[in-house]
């Protein structure tokens, strides 16, 4: 429930309230000690005002809250949440998560029940509903992580830890008693700084100030570092401010390091008096930034974004989507780049309580929906920024979970299992000769047809869903004009990626491929040709689909009989295509004869490159490049009936 997660400075003055005519005096004083983020002061005026209006109460529910105070915020927000007249679907929201934060789950759902049916269509209703049967596997402890809590830590705010060289870099309200010349409202604690600690085996070693010509009357940090170090991005107060809303935001300021010193920082170009960008994430080369910002346009809270600079340019922030972002708070990322995978906390989606973390895998232009990265990485308190070592599957992350030293502290976690602790699925949409099918709608569905996720594929046809390792799933296509198609997944075995594609058809298509088996027996049964991955022979879980309406068609009837004929593409040798062709015959026929009642009635061959189904040809005088869409067509076995 935290916003942007470091504290905003407020500047002195306050305008008016638009309700202040409707509020007693103590309510107004309460409101502007909420306003300066002085909470303690603020609930001291709202608890000796004879009555509050609903926005007082959400207000002293808030200031609750900020100071982790949440049994008597769960008492406020109860009051509020059942007063029909004033209250706000956001109310029941906030509720729910005071009420995960103080580990009553079951009372929580009640107030998510209320507020998705407030607002069905918010993002934050959906991840909830659809996620909420799974809480119980969230909470368990499957060996997928280590968490150790590192000795550096203090009673003070140490959290958003980064790589820096073979160092680690954190922001820390930690402060020598004579240092302290400002403190920070909402805390009472010094502002954020810079630290560095070597590493030594599981812990840091005694921080450094990082470099105190940083060091701004405000807020600096958290940070992040280009691979070599010599780069970087952090977040500071914009102390230049002077908007009428009194509001010093965020903003990113860049350093180069060189001739032995840091650079004077310079400005993101998409700094704005406005609204806040912080939390940033470079790639290795510094010229990817990813970042988290609260701008106009977004889902709302704040949002995570990506920018790319060429030269000194940096491009227009590109919001991640709807399967990253919510109507709630996600921030802190974090890429592994060596794992494609990319690490950020979230309120939004459904969680354990406060901020959890979550990972997702890009996929093409977009992102996989997020996944909730589970027990003990997450907690029922707030649990952020992960950061992890894709060589050594190490890594670290911050909380405020009761057993740490009394708030934010920062903890290594070993990720026994690998970054990737699930797995995805990715396909295309087909049609009968192998086309894609852009613009598809896809159906994820459990093994007993409950529906887990949707989506439409990308302009290439091509879907990708992350996914629990060791299910089984169901998937379904439809478009426009075209019969649904439907293909089946499993995600046990090694493979983090698995293939399956879905085959559509066309209304003319599905008609022409019905076989009529038997005038009276009113059995009609389509077989479509079933297709492989480049030089492999294995059996894909899309093609099962069609061997298993083989085997059952076969045993309803046995006397039919079919001959299969296999094909490559045309790369390789025309040795190699005929030895291939010949073993996916076999394994074709193998997977049916293991089916079917007297295995002689299938029978096949394979024909090498002899019969492309397109002109992709490899040899002779009009040969060109040719998409892999082109080649997977070639790759296939087909299948005739011979006899009824």
């Amino acid at each position: 429930m935290k916003k942007l997660y470091i504290p905003l400075i407020i500047l002195t003055g306050l305008g008016l309230n638009a309700f202040a005519q409707e509020k007693s005096a103590k309510e107004l004083k309460g409101d502007k000690y909420a306003f300066r983020y002085a909470y303690e002061d603020a609930i001291g005026s709202y608890t000796s005002a004879k009555q509050l209006t609903p926005e007082g109460q959400r207000r002293l529910a808030e200031s609750y809250h900020n100071i982790n105070r949440n049994k008597e915020s769960e008492i406020v927000y109860a009051g509020l949440s059942n007063n029909s007249s004033g209250t706000l679907a956001e109310d029941h929201f906030n509720y729910a998560m005071i009420l995960k934060m103080n580990g009553k789950y079951e009372e929580a759902n009640k107030a998510m029940d209320k507020f998705s049916a407030m607002k069905p269509d918010d993002l934050r209703a959906k991840s909830y509903v659809e996620n909420k049967e799974g809480f119980s596997g969230l909470l368990k402890d499957d060996g997928k992580y280590k968490v150790e809590h590192l000795k550096v830590n203090t009673e003070a705010k140490d959290f958003a830890p980064t790589y820096y060289k073979d160092k680690i870099v954190f922001a820390s309200t930690r402060s020598a008693a004579k240092m302290v010349k400002r403190k920070d409202n909402w805390t009472g604690m010094p502002f954020l700084n810079l630290y560095v600690s070597d590493i030594d085996g599981s812990q840091l070693k005694k921080p450094e100030n990082f470099n105190k010509d940083m060091n701004t009357k405000m807020h600096d940090g958290p940070a992040s570092f280009s691979n070599n170090g010599t780069f970087m991005a952090f977040t500071t107060n914009n102390s230049d401010d002077k908007t009428p809303d009194k509001i010093v935001e965020l903003q990113i300021a860049f350093s180069t390091f060189k001739d032995e010193n840091w650079s004077e920082p310079e400005a993101f170009a998409f700094n704005n008096p406005e609204y806040s960008v912080g939390h940033p994430c470079l790639t290795s080369d510094g010229n990817t930034m990813y970042f988290t910002s609260d701008m106009p346009g977004g889902y709302g809270g704040s949002d995570i974004y990506k920018s790319s600079r060429t030269g000194t340019t940096w491009s227009k922030p590109e919001n991640l989507g709807a399967n990253v972002n919510t109507e709630g708070d996600e921030m802190f990322p974090f890429l592994v780049e060596s794992k494609g995978t990319i690490f950020f906390s979230s309120n939004g989606h459904f969680g354990l309580g406060g901020q959890d973390n979550f990972y997702c895998i890009p996929s093409g232009k977009s992102y996989a929906k997020a996944v909730n990265c589970g027990s003990p990485l997450n907690t029922q308190y707030d649990d952020f920024a992960v950061i992890a070592d894709g060589t050594t599957n190490k890594g670290y992350f911050s909380s405020n979970r009761a057993e740490g030293n009394g708030d934010d502290d920062i903890y290594t976690v070993d990720f026994l299992k690998g970054i990737n602790t699930g797995k995805q699925i990715n396909g295309f949409a087909r049609d009968n000769d192998g086309n894609v099918i852009p613009k598809t709608f896809i159906t994820l569905s459990n093994d007993k047809g409950v529906m887990i996720d949707t989506l439409t594929t990308d302009d290439k046809g091509e879907f990708t869903f992350a996914v629990d390792a060791d299910k089984n799933f169901k998937l379904n296509g439809k478009k426009e004009k075209y019969t649904d198609g439907d293909s089946t997944a499993n995600t046990f075995g090694k493979d983090a990626v698995v293939k399956a594609d879905v085959i559509l058809l066309t209304r003319k298509e599905a008609i022409a491929k019905k076989i009529e088996v038997g005038k009276d027996l009113g059995k009609v049964v389509s077989f479509n040709p079933i297709y492989f991955d480049y030089h492999e022979y294995a059996i894909r879980p899309d093609a099962e689909i069609e061997l298993k309406k083989i085997i059952s068609a076969m045993n309803d009837y046995p006397n039919m009989t079919i001959e299969l004929g296999a094909h490559t593409d045309c790369r390789a040798t025309q040795e190699f295509n005929q030895l291939l062709s010949e073993r996916r015959a076999k394994a074709s026929i193998d997977y049916i004869k293991k089916g079917i009642s007297n295995p002689s009635r299938i029978t096949g061959k394979g024909y090498g490159e002899t019969r492309l189904a397109n002109q992709c040809a490899c040899e002779g005088e009009n040969v060109k490049e040719y998409t892999e869409e082109e080649h997977q067509m070639n790759r296939r076995t087909e299948f005739i009936v011979i006899k009824k």
